[in-house]
C-alpha cells in the first residue's frame, strides 16, 4: 500500500486546489519497459484511428511518437477530430526535431533536465545543455508551438525559471510530472513524492501527470482528486489492470474517465483543454 509521509500535506492539497476539468493526455505508442504486450498502433492510419477513438473516450492531448511519419500521421489525426497534436520524443537532438516546427503540432515535448533511462531493451542518457533549452524557447515562439515541459525532479523547475528570466517562455507552463520511469531520472510512486513535486511547481503552472508502474491508478486518483491532470497510454502503463492487458488505448482512456467522472471531475474536451493550457490565442 502507498503512504505519504506527510498526511496533513497531502489532506491540505486535496482540499485546497482548484478543480478545472480534467485534461487528459494519451500515449498511443510502444511500451518501452514492456515491449511484449504489443497493443499499439504502428502505422499513421492506426495511430490516427486509435486516436480517434481515444478522443471519443474522452482524451483531449494525443502524445505521438510516429517517428519519421509524424506530418503525416498529425494531418490524419486533424482530419478525424480536434484533439491537440503533441509531438514527443524529447530525447532525440535538437537538430533532429528541428523541423518537426514547420509541420506545427499543438505542442512539442522538452525534457527541462537530462535523459537517464533503463528500459528492457533500450537505455537512453542523453545530456541536454542549457543552450539547447533556449533554442527550444525561441523555436516555441517563433512557431508558436506550445513547450509540454517533462520534469522529473525539482531541480528542472530551476531550469524552467531560467528559461522564465531569459524571456522565452510564456505562463502557463504546461508540465508533465514523471513517476516510476526505470533509470537514473527514477524517482517512487509515492504520494509524498507526488506532494514535493506540486508544492514546488511555479506559479502559473498546470500539470499532467506520467506514471509507468502497477500503481499507476493509486497517484493519478490523487492528481485527479487534487487539481492536476493525467496521461495514460499504452506507452506509459499497457495494462488495464495489473497483469492485464488493455485492449487498446481507447480502453485506458475509458477507464480513467469514468474514475474521474465518479470522483466528480468532469472531464474536458480539446477546446476547453486549448483554453486551459494557453492556445486559445
Amino acid at each position: 500500500m502507498l503512504k505519504s509521509q506527510n498526511p496533513s500535506a497531502l489532506l491540505a492539497l486535496v482540499q485546497s486546489e482548484k478543480r478545472d476539468k480534467l485534461i487528459i493526455t494519451v500515449t498511443a505508442n510502444a511500451s518501452w519497459i514492456y515491449p511484449e504486450t504489443k497493443n499499439h498502433p504502428e502505422t499513421a492510419e492506426e495511430i490516427a484511428d486509435a486516436i480517434y477513438d481515444c478522443y471519443k473516450a474522452g482524451a483531449s492531448i494525443a502524445h505521438i511518437h510516429a517517428d519519421g511519419i509524424q506530418k503525416e500521421t498529425s494531418k490524419k489525426i486533424r482530419d478525424k477530430c480536434d484533439i491537440l497534436v503533441q509531438y514527443g520524443l524529447s530525447g532525440q537532438s535538437l537538430e533532429m526535431r528541428r523541423p518537426l516546427f514547420e509541420q506545427h503540432p499543438d505542442m512539442i515535448s522538452i525534457i527541462l533536465t537530462h535523459h537517464d533511462e533503463q528500459f528492457t531493451e533500450e537505455a537512453f542518457n542523453v545530456l541536454h545543455l542549457k543552450s539547447e533549452l533556449e533554442e527550444y524557447g525561441r523555436l516555441c515562439l517563433k512557431y508558436n508551438v506550445k513547450p509540454e515541459f517533462e520534469v522529473w525532479h525539482t531541480g528542472a523547475y530551476w531550469n524552467l525559471k531560467y528559461l522564465e528570466r531569459k524571456g522565452l517562455v510564456k505562463k502557463p507552463y504546461l508540465l508533465t510530472i514523471f513517476f516510476g520511469w526505470p533509470g537514473g531520472s527514477w524517482s517512487p510512486v509515492a504520494p509524498d513524492e507526488f506532494i514535493q513535486r506540486v508544492k514546488y511547481m511555479p506559479e502559473g503552472s498546470v500539470y499532467s501527470t506520467s506514471i509507468m508502474d502497477p500503481d499507476q491508478t493509486k497517484i493519478l486518483m490523487l492528481a485527479i482528486a487534487s487539481g492536476g491532470h493525467v496521461r495514460v497510454g499504452t506507452e506509459d502503463y499497457p495494462f488495464i489492470s495489473e497483469g492485464v492487458v488493455a485492449k487498446d488505448n481507447a480502453a485506458l482512456v475509458s477507464r480513467i474517465a469514468g474514475i474521474a467522472r465518479e470522483m466528480g471531475r468532469e472531464i474536458a474536451d480539446p477546446k476547453e483543454a486549448r483554453m486551459m493550457i494557453g492556445l486559445d490565442h
